[in-house]
């Protein structure tokens, strides 16, 4: 399985068919299709520093272009980034969690090792 069509559809990293999450960001115990064990899955803080990367790069270049052409009061920029910052936030977390555990999975670190 492809750790990046694992990762966006948040399935299993083994088999591709079970789902990987419970809630937002909790892991299942394991995998309800191929019974890999996931329960030591950890990603730890790397998919949020990413994530914080990413989403920087995508939005300060337009936050800087609104302030020169626009030059609107430090409010509306509070008003109209702050959402937009939480919400690709929000969105991309989940995906990039998965991705980081198909990742170990596929170059067998962290708890992956016994498998």
């Amino acid at each position: 399985m492809s750790v990046l069509s694992t990762g966006l559809a948040c399935r299993c990293p083994r088999c591709g068919k079970g789902r990987l999450f419970q809630g937002y960001l909790k892991v299942v115990p394991a995998c309800e299709r191929c019974k890999l064990d996931l329960s030591g899955a950890d990603s730890a803080d790397g998919p949020a520093v990413f994530i914080i990367f990413i989403v920087s790069a995508l939005v300060m270049p337009l936050v800087l272009l609104t302030e020169v052409w626009f030059s609107p009061p430090f409010w509306v920029h509070a008003v109209v980034w702050g959402p937009i910052i939480l919400g690709l936030s929000l969105a991309l977390l989940r995906p990039a969690k998965a991705i980081m555990i198909a990742l170990q999975f596929k170059h067998r670190t962290g708890e992956f090792r016994r498998d």
